[in-house]
């Protein structure tokens, strides 16, 4: 073995050994300190990269949960207020029941009652006005989809939270043809001889049914008006009069092909073309058109934008005009437009951009509930009812129906959000967290039994090289003792 003193390459050796030994023993000491695998780009640089997307996408699911429990406070808050409301309406309507009982009431008593819906009303606006989540307003309409139609016998009637906004100028609506009510007029006319011989006229609406038999002291005007309140008390939904030449006419009050009738007579052509047999009223039409260009269903004398249009899917407007102006090359005819405003309340419950759900919370005021409903009283709305009439009682409830109709609308629908929508969301989100937090774990976090092992041996290496280094710093002093020598 030559002996050299310049250069001691087992010393070097050793050192480099002891080096990388006590290099491995730092690391293992941080990552039994810290307990992870990755604290640097260094430590792994792929793994590190793949950690940091799954730590951004792990408190992005967070905040989305916590987005998604925050509304659904919002929509208990909105639906408990809607559930008072529902409440007061069906008080509502036990007075209005109360007020119709013409033979038992007096005066005083229907203004009784009166002044108490009024009272009432005016909790239906306050509920309506300050049911708040934090400042947001949530039953005020603010947080809905309004419209406003511009045109004669044109209106607005609903959108949902797929409609898109229209912009000032607003969507041109074009109708092709007119909604038209099912009706039915005979062929011979109800003379006094027929009358008299006790003529049986029979209706069949909805299922419902009624007769009337002409009696001897009838003239046309009260067996028409006779046949007419036997349809009434039936709860049909059919006007009954006659025509300048003595014939009966029967129509249906609502428009569109859904709502039809049947009816028939003793006498051939008063009603049915065959004696006795059930004639069936002609068929209504369904209003057709266009909004903004785009295809709509007719629904009697509504039409509603198409689902999966761009702009006016769920977009719902009613005409009960006539077409005054010229048609264009396809035969539409313009008969005005509708401004749209899209205020729905959106949520964001993704990690993600563009994952947003929305709800519309429509006005709960007293002036918007009962809407659109034909009354003989004509009441616009559940804020004009006034039952100090028996008739006025009797509209009102209809409107109050329709009113607790649209209330409990609402809250299934509110409802269905929180339960199939937020609630689902909820633990879905959850579930992803975990896995999330799961495969982060593997990536980045160290297997404390492992890195302690790797620890031991590599402190026991370290321990060795330096043993190893003194040894190799002995050699060169052989030298001396030759030189000694």
């Amino acid at each position: 073995m030559s002996l050299r003193i310049n250069h001691n390459a087992n010393s070097l050796k050793a050192h480099r050994n002891l080096q990388k030994n006590s290099d491995e023993v730092s690391k293992s000491l941080e990552r039994l300190s810290s307990g992870l695998r990755i604290n640097r780009a260094g430590d792994g640089p792929a793994a590190l990269v793949a950690s940091e997307q799954m730590r951004t996408q792990i408190a992005s699911i967070d905040q989305a949960l916590r987005n998604s429990e925050v509304s659904v406070s919002m929509v208990q808050t909105a639906e408990g207020s809607l559930g008072e409301l529902n409440s007061m309406l069906v008080g509502m309507r036990q007075l209005t029941i109360h007020a119709a009982n013409e033979g038992a009431n007096d005066a005083v008593m229907v203004e009784a009652d009166q002044s108490e819906i009024n009272n009432m009303l005016g909790a239906i606006d306050r509920i309506a006005g300050f049911t708040r989540f934090g400042t947001k307003k949530l039953l005020d309409g603010s947080n809905g989809v309004s419209g406003t139609a511009i045109g004669d016998d044109l209106q607005f009637v609903e959108a949902t939270t797929k409609s898109k906004s229209s912009g000032t100028e607003g969507f041109e609506v074009k109708v092709k043809s007119l909604a038209t009510q099912a009706s039915l007029t005979g062929t011979v006319a109800l003379t006094d001889a027929i009358i008299k011989s006790g003529e049986r006229l029979t209706l069949s609406e909805g299922g419902k049914s009624a007769s009337y038999t002409t009696q001897g002291q009838d003239t046309l005007d009260s067996a028409v008006r006779n046949f007419a309140t036997a349809a009434k008390d039936a709860g049909m939904n059919v006007s009954i009069g006659q025509t300048a030449t003595g014939t009966i006419q029967i129509t249906h009050q609502k428009f569109g092909s859904a709502h039809g009738f049947e009816a028939s007579s003793t006498t051939a052509g008063i009603l049915s073309i065959q004696a006795g047999a059930f004639q069936a009223a002609t068929q209504g039409k369904d209003l057709k058109g266009t909004i903004d260009g785009e295809a709509t269903v007719g629904n009697g004398d509504t039409m509603m934008g198409i689902t999966g249009n761009e702009k006016t899917d769920g977009l719902n407007i009613r005409f009960r005009g006539q077409l005054t102006g010229a048609a264009d090359t396809d035969g539409f005819v313009s008969v005005g437009r509708v401004s749209v405003a899209q205020n729905s309340l959106a949520f964001q419950v993704g990690s993600g951009q563009g994952q947003v759900v929305k709800i519309a919370l429509k006005d709960t005021a007293a002036n918007q509930l009962g809407r659109g409903v034909d009354t003989v009283s004509n009441f616009g709305s559940l804020a004009e009812i006034d039952v100090r009439s028996g008739q006025g009682a009797a509209d009102a409830m209809t409107v109050i129906d329709e009113s607790i109709n649209q209330v409990t609308t609402m809250r299934a629908e509110l409802g269905s959000f929180q339960k199939n929508t937020l609630e689902v969301n909820i633990a879905n989100m959850r579930t992803a967290s975990e896995n999330l937090v799961a495969a982060e774990s593997n990536i980045r976090d160290v297997d404390m039994a492992q890195e302690l092992a790797n620890f031991t041996r590599n402190n026991l290496m370290m321990q060795s090289s330096a043993a190893m280094l003194a040894q190799a710093n002995q050699i060169p002093r052989k030298v001396l003792r030759l030189l000694e020598d």
